[in-house]
């Protein structure tokens, strides 16, 4: 089995890292245009459309609740999203979430490798947002590199300060709306503006607005090659049945020039495809040579099968020497072997049943979940009282949750004890809980229980008669916990 291999080794040259020179020199990618381009076009106006819009889509929570659809509200301590609200207590959810998206991420993966790193990572969309400002004030490629070593005349300085104030603005742009998730869009914004914003929210557009510039105007494919961990975890998770982007080396090898392979041919000798005309060196973001064979830094972007494809197009040759393809295809090409697609298959099939029956639960959960809630902790000092009649008297602090946008009356009972009584220390057995808010109980109970048995402390809502329940032990004066 194939695995991509992380080390120098020299011996293995099909499957080493990306050169060193080419690592340690920036890279200056090549436009192009195609079929996949188009794509990482459209993923790019999408995900740059979701980030800096959301936070202004309004949602309607009735009255004294947030109106921002998506927020991450630090002074209630909720987190917002459309009609899912998630209180701090219940944190498991946003665990879940993570957990679903490690699953669908690793499945991805397993069908068409590293394509969220390719399209959809905010490292290759704002790096290609940083590209095209650079590209359309100082060039392409090549022109590009003819200005790296040229003397500064005016127009240069010109195109640099240029090209740096829109990378800069970009930059500011991202992080102001990253911080808009955090208050009221519209307000923070015009707070900002106006600089009455506070010195927090300042400080954090200034850190992200030096991230933004260096990672993507600067660091770029160093970013996504040592800085990212997601690379080095395709040596365990690489799949040579995943639809990645690999060169058909049984049908371009030997390289060879247009006429040298005509020439070739015409003996009778084999001669490949390949041109070895250097173009899908030239566009690749990251600056390595697919030809090579799967590369750890290879983000699946597919823009050097668009360059590829291009050049057959004008060789009259048929497309697909670089393309999206199994490498277990590959390996079948050169024995000759027809190749099978495999999407389906156990691993694919285990990580989509486990994605649906996590996203099933967590919805079932979220569709399930009640907007009151009830918790109790016994005293543990003293654990149990004994009383002047006989009878034994425990104290709990029990907390009410009240998740509903109106204030709500509760009626507070124990069950499970036959001649229990309650006392509500400071408040009656009915109790009021605001809006949006949780209220702290100091509830005594006495009983002439002589052995340990388990309580329930139930609220009932007194206007829909919906009850919440918490489970504890109420524990004579010989028990212990």
């Amino acid at each position: 089995m194939t695995t991509l291999d992380i080390s120098f080794k020299p011996e293995r040259a099909h499957l080493r890292r990306p050169k060193r020179g080419v690592i340690a020199e920036r890279v200056v990618p090549q436009a192009v245009r195609g079929r996949y381009r188009r794509l990482k076009w459209t993923a790019l106006t999408l995900c740059l459309a979701i980030y800096y819009i959301l936070p202004f889509i309004r949602w309607d929570r009735g009255p004294d609740q947030p109106g921002q659809a998506v927020l991450f509200d630090m002074s209630r301590g909720r987190l917002y999203a459309f009609f899912i609200e998630i209180w701090p207590q219940e944190v498991y959810y946003l665990t879940g979430l993570l957990v679903l998206a490690t699953l669908v991420l690793i499945w991805v993966n397993a069908v068409a490798g590293r394509v969220w790193c390719g399209y959809f990572c905010p490292q290759t969309v704002w790096t290609d947002l940083f590209l095209l400002v650079e590209r359309l004030i100082e060039g392409d490629r090549r022109e590009r590199l003819k200005k790296r070593g040229a003397p500064l005349t005016a127009r240069r300085v010109a195109e640099i300060g240029m090209k740096h104030a829109i990378w800069i603005l970009i930059a500011m742009a991202t992080g102001g709306a990253f911080v808009l998730y955090f208050a009221d869009a519209p307000t923070l914004l015009a707070e900002l503006a106006t600089g009455r914003a506070s010195p927090l929210a300042y400080g954090w557009v200034v850190i992200l607005t030096g991230t933004t510039y260096v990672l993507a105007g600067f660091a770029r494919e160093q970013v996504c090659t040592w800085m990212c961990p997601w690379p080095r975890l395709q040596g365990a998770i690489w799949d040579p049945e995943a639809l990645t982007v690999n060169y058909r080396d049984d049908r371009g090898e030997p390289r060879g020039s247009v006429k040298k392979a005509t020439e070739l041919r015409a003996k009778g000798e084999p001669a490949g495809d390949c041109v070895d005309c250097l173009q899908c060196v030239n566009v690749c973001p990251i600056g390595i040579d697919i030809r090579e064979g799967p590369n750890f830094a290879c983000i699946n972007c597919g823009l050097c099968v668009d360059a590829c494809d291009a050049t057959m197009s004008r060789l009259g040759r048929p497309r697909g020497l670089i393309d999206y393809e199994a490498w277990a295809n590959i390996e079948r090409a050169r024995r000759g072997e027809p190749a099978r697609r495999r999407a389906v298959r156990p691993k694919t099939v285990g990580l989509a049943l486990a994605i649906l029956a996590l996203a099933g639960l967590m919805g079932a959960s979220l569709g399930l979940r009640q907007d009151a809630k009830v918790a109790v902790i016994h005293d543990r000092n003293p654990v149990a009282v004994r009383l002047s009649d006989g009878r034994t008297r425990n104290g709990y602090t029990v907390r009410l949750y009240n998740k509903a946008g109106s204030e709500r009356a509760f009626a507070l009972a124990v069950n499970g004890l036959e001649d229990a009584s309650v006392e509500v220390v400071g408040d009656g057995a009915t109790v009021s809980v605001a809006s949006d808010a949780t209220r702290e109980l100091r509830v005594l109970v006495s009983a002439s229980a002589n052995e340990r048995q388990p309580v329930a402390f139930v609220a009932k809502d007194l206007e829909t008669g919906r009850a919440v329940t918490a489970l504890d032990t109420f524990i004579p004066v010989e028990g212990g916990r």
